[in-house]
């Protein structure tokens, strides 16, 4: 079967977000200064092969684990489709 899954990268709150910082600012000098704080992080979508949707995240715990975040600065959380 054919599973989309969806892994949402963030950094850990505790860390310093530069591009969020950077972000915030831009939003500030537009004159929207409604918003108190911005956390970049990044959305990726996977197309994966697998024979259940266990198997199907556990496929993409490992490429998270080993590729797709850095643990030491983020977390990330995985959605499975189909």
């Amino acid at each position: 079967m054919k599973f989309e899954v969806e892994i949402n990268v963030m950094p850990l709150k505790d860390l310093l977000d530069p591009q969020g910082k950077a972000v915030l600012g831009g939003l500030a000098n537009l004159g929207i200064t409604e918003v108190k704080d911005v956390r970049v992080g990044k959305h990726i979508t996977l197309s994966v092969e697998a024979a259940s949707a266990e198997e199907a995240r556990a496929i993409a715990e490992n490429a998270s684990k080993q590729l797709l975040a850095n643990q030491v600065m983020e977390h990330f959380e995985i959605t499975i489709n189909g």
